[in-house]
């Protein structure tokens, strides 16, 4: 298809109302720049105007169907115009006789070799065409013949003979062979009247066949003359100005709904209407002014106004001396391969999108479900939907449910890390609207979401607070979504999604279905935290009272610790004591119950009362660590099973100091710096755990403390660490209370190792009791 001229006075009124309804399409784009105007030789090549007006979206389509569907045809390759059935075409000089033009495929036929201008019998020999019966063209009234007498052939077939291009006669075996290779042959004269000044061609269109058996070679040139008749064929001429149409078949006629007297004398331009893409144009125009062939999908427009996608492929027609004469333009209607390529699009976008909310929607519950922090999972979720889900969020939390004045801002995040202070600094006037309303305060009443689509440029409520202003006008907000947070009917906080301005996106409905969803599993979230919190909190407030205070003894100067785990609730199972008796010795415990729950702080002091007990009567160490696994396992208490350390501490007969006796139930030994700085570990007769076995009687050891020794004993959480090893943990403790400049302040060594061996946060929780031998 080529082009649209200014009309030579044959168009009817129809075709001029259809002409000026696209021309006034295109002014109301253009501002009136109509699209009959040509300035330019490649405007009067093609009559293609640079100033066609394109809806932005429909062209956006139309480039997205043109890279999808355009072909570059080069020299040697034909416009698949019917998908898998190539079309060869040549003309014939009627006056002469002679093939004066083959387009690619044609050529092909020739093997490339036949030289035009080149009589119409001996390019028929090249070709290798034959009857049916395997007789030369020459030999036959043929349909190339008739075609050069200027007569019309509507479609007969012909066959190809590799025999018959070699000029030998064909075999049986070749002619089977021929019958396999058949070509349907349609030609008519492109001008009627023999007295015109005007050179006289024919086009002849061969359509290839192909099959096995006669009846089916029947069925398919049956299909194939409909298909011919159906082809859209026109033919213009660039000699004359605006190069118009000289000729177009009928099937361009139904095709377009222009009439014949219509469309000759001017350029197809009137297809053209105000959603044809320019940039596919401009290929057009190119490829005209190169005098090469194109093939391009276009946005065309039938007599009506109806669009249509038209696959149009142009080839020039040259003469003996290399000169374009005509241009052969083939159109089909390509609208439902166009629909179904752009459903196809839609559904992949469609699939894509839905993968990566489920993304979205598993990284974020993993990023939140990891923190027993309320305030680390709203960190976490905003981190995880920026950038994927919005420009800048933020997490308010309410420290009473039902209160929205106790509402702060827990998480901000921005794409941009420099305006992050911004959104911090807006405080919940970040969603405003016109009126004033506070979206946010809204949601956290326990109101329904918020969409808002577009947000104002200045809000009515922020016109007082110039500075607000300013801070709102930095941050050039969009569009919002502010959804609350919900867990067991109650609103928690409030999550806000936006967008800036220019390249925000603007929120539909979609997204917040999407924000609804995450904003339900942060509540969750959030919820699971706060109750994790609660119970750390009642199992440390157990713990602690259940933890002696330290009692003043004689010669003893003693400090305690105890530090609970950062790690959620991980407390209730680690206790220490120091016991003065009856008998003027004093007891020193430390242990650790299995569990860090509620259960495990209520089971420490169930053994902590039954060792006190035992220690009250005299007993030995190891005779108080044999009763008490006695009683853990006789009474089925699983929830008691414990490490322990506990000792005696007993002035001597004679000499100064005290004598440590001491039994261990599978704990970290305790430490003992001696007055010269040295560290030594307790590790005499390790046993069993308390609860673990009815194990044989266990040993005591007994040490001698003399004056400035420092007796320390600990929990594993102290030495236990994620990635690191207990060991060189321990050896971490020793370099510690090795370096201690002084040990006459007790407490100050207890702070110092567990600003050393704390730094980082404990896993778990830890007790830690010091004794200095006075």
């Amino acid at each position: 298809m080529t082009g649209r001229s200014n009309g030579d006075g044959h168009a009817d009124d129809g075709a001029a109302a259809a002409s000026a309804r696209h021309r006034d399409a295109h002014d109301t784009v253009t501002g009136g720049v109509g699209i009959e105007h040509v300035e330019t030789a490649d405007d009067a090549r093609w009559g293609a105007s640079d100033d066609v007006g394109t809806d932005p979206g429909m062209a956006d389509e139309a480039a997205r169907v043109r890279d999808s569907l355009t072909v570059d045809v080069g020299d040697g390759d034909l416009p698949q115009v019917l998908h898998t059935a190539p079309a060869a075409v040549a003309l014939i000089d009627l006056d002469a006789g002679t093939v004066t033009y083959a387009n690619g495929s044609a050529q092909d036929l020739t093997g490339g070799k036949a030289q035009l201008p080149l009589d119409i019998d001996a390019w028929s020999e090249a070709a290798g065409l034959t009857d049916l019966s395997g007789r030369p063209m020459r030999d036959t009234a043929s349909p190339l013949s008739r075609v050069a007498q200027g007569m019309p052939v509507s479609g007969e077939p012909v066959a190809v003979s590799d025999a018959a291009r070699r000029g030998s006669e064909a075999t049986v075996e070749e002619r089977e062979e021929a019958e396999g290779r058949l070509l349907w042959v349609t030609g008519f004269p492109l001008s009627e009247a023999e007295d015109d000044e005007r050179r006289r061609l024919a086009l002849v269109v061969f359509l290839q066949l192909s099959g096995a058996g006669a009846q089916r070679h029947l069925e398919m040139m049956r299909d194939r003359a409909v298909v011919a008749t159906e082809l859209s064929f026109t033919i213009s001429d660039p000699d004359r100005e605006q190069n118009p149409l000289v000729w177009v078949n009928p099937a361009f006629t139904r095709l377009t709904g222009y009439d014949l007297d219509e469309v000759l004398g001017r350029n197809c331009r009137f297809l053209q209407g105000p959603n044809t893409d320019p940039t596919s144009i401009s290929r057009i125009r190119a490829a005209l002014a190169d005098e090469r062939p194109i093939t391009e999908v276009l946005l065309n427009y039938r007599r009506d106004g109806t669009a249509f996608w038209n696959q149009v492929s142009i080839s020039p027609v040259f003469d003996g001396g290399g000169r374009v004469v005509n241009f052969v333009g083939v159109q089909a209607d390509v609208t439902e391969r166009v629909m179904v390529e752009n459903e196809r699009r839609a559904a992949l976008a469609a699939a894509e999108e839905t993968r990566e909310q489920l993304r979205l929607l598993t990284d974020s519950t993993a990023a939140m479900t990891a923190s027993l922090d309320s305030g680390g999972a709203a960190r976490a979720l905003a981190r995880i939907v920026v950038p994927a889900l919005a420009d800048y969020c933020c997490v308010d939390l309410l420290e009473e449910v039902g209160m929205p004045s106790s509402a702060h801002r827990v998480a901000v995040n921005h794409r941009d890390d420099t305006k992050t202070d911004t959104v911090s600094a807006l405080g919940r006037w970040i969603t405003p609207t016109d009126d004033g309303d506070d979206p946010v305060d809204r949601v956290l009443a326990g109101g329904p979401p918020s969409l808002l689509p577009e947000l104002p440029v200045r809000p009515e409520g922020l016109r007082e607070d110039r500075d607000l202003l300013a801070q709102y006008e930095q941050l050039r907000p969009r569009s919002a979504i502010v959804v609350p947070l919900r867990a067991r009917g109650q609103v928690l906080g409030a999550l806000t999604l936006g967008t800036e301005l220019p390249y925000g996106r603007r929120y539909s409905q979609r997204d917040l279905y999407l924000a609804s969803d995450l904003a339900a599993r942060a509540g969750l979230a959030v919820d699971n935290a706060r109750l994790y919190a609660r119970e750390h909190g009642a199992a440390e407030t157990l713990q602690r009272s259940l933890l002696p205070a330290v009692p003043d003894v004689p010669g003893l100067v003693v400090a305690s610790r105890y530090l609970a785990a950062t790690d959620g609730a991980q407390v209730g199972g680690d206790w220490y004591d120091l016991l003065p008796l009856p008998d003027g010795a004093v007891g020193i415990a430390v242990g650790d119950v299995v569990g860090h729950d509620l259960r495990a702080a209520a089971a420490m002091g169930e053994l902590r009362g039954v060792l006190r007990s035992y220690a009250w009567e005299g007993l030995g160490p190891d005779a108080v660590i044999d009763r008490c696994n006695d009683l853990v396992q006789g009474m089925h208490m699983a929830a008691a099973m414990a490490t322990a350390v506990f000792g005696r501490l007993e002035r001597p007969e004679d000499g100064e100091g005290w004598i440590l006796g001491y039994c261990n139930a599978g704990h970290p030994p305790p430490l003992l710096r001696r007055v010269d700085g040295t560290v030594e570990l307790l590790t005499g007769n390790l046993s069993p755990l308390i609860g673990a076995t009815r194990a044989a009687a266990r040993d005591c050891t007994e040490v001698h403390l003399h004056p400035g020794d420092l007796l320390v004993l600990h929990t594993d959480g102290l030495i236990e660490a994620p990635g690191a090893d207990p060991d060189e943990r321990t050896d971490l403790l020793a370099s510690t209370l090795a370096k201690a400049p002084d040990v006459d302040d007790v407490g100050a060594i207890c702070d110092r190792v567990l600003e050393v061996l704390g730094a980082d946060g404990l896993r778990d929780d830890a007790v830690l009791l010091a004794v200095r031998i006075d």
